[in-house]
């Protein structure tokens, strides 16, 4: 059986969010991307990252995609901004069409991927490569 922490949310928080929250503005300070772009966060837990991007990056859309339906649940329930949606769904093999996001972001998520290569296979397929955001 899973580990709590990777299946509520609250114990997620505890655990990871609070140093996540630490570290997001500073990861998106360091990556100073242009606004009105099309977010993908792959692992997006109770939606720490998401709600720095919807701050700092001023994003078009963020889509926040997580394995756990209980992380998922309390992201929609904490972050209310009509420019984001979350949805359960695995990395290796994520719910969205080719070209469908410009910016790719992933907090631990490889750590824990059964097959990191195939989850970096689906980032390129849905990442907007090679065009202007």
């Amino acid at each position: 059986m899973a580990s709590p922490v990777w299946q509520d949310g609250t114990a997620y928080e505890a655990y990871v969010g609070r140093w996540s929250r630490l570290v997001a503005v500073e990861f998106l300070r360091w990556l100073d991307l242009p606004t009105g772009l099309r977010w993908l966060d792959v692992g997006s837990g109770t939606g720490v990252l998401t709600s720095a991007v919807l701050r700092t990056a001023k994003p078009r859309r963020v889509t926040g995609v997580d394995p756990s339906e209980g992380f998922v649940r309390q992201a929609r329930a904490g972050v209310t901004d009509e420019r984001a949606s979350f949805t359960v769904g695995d990395a290796e093999v994520l719910p969205l069409p080719g070209g469908a996001v410009d910016v790719i972001v992933s907090g631990l998520v490889l750590n824990f991927v059964p097959q990191p290569a195939r989850a970096v296979a689906e980032f390129a397929r849905v990442n907007r490569t090679g065009r202007s955001g």
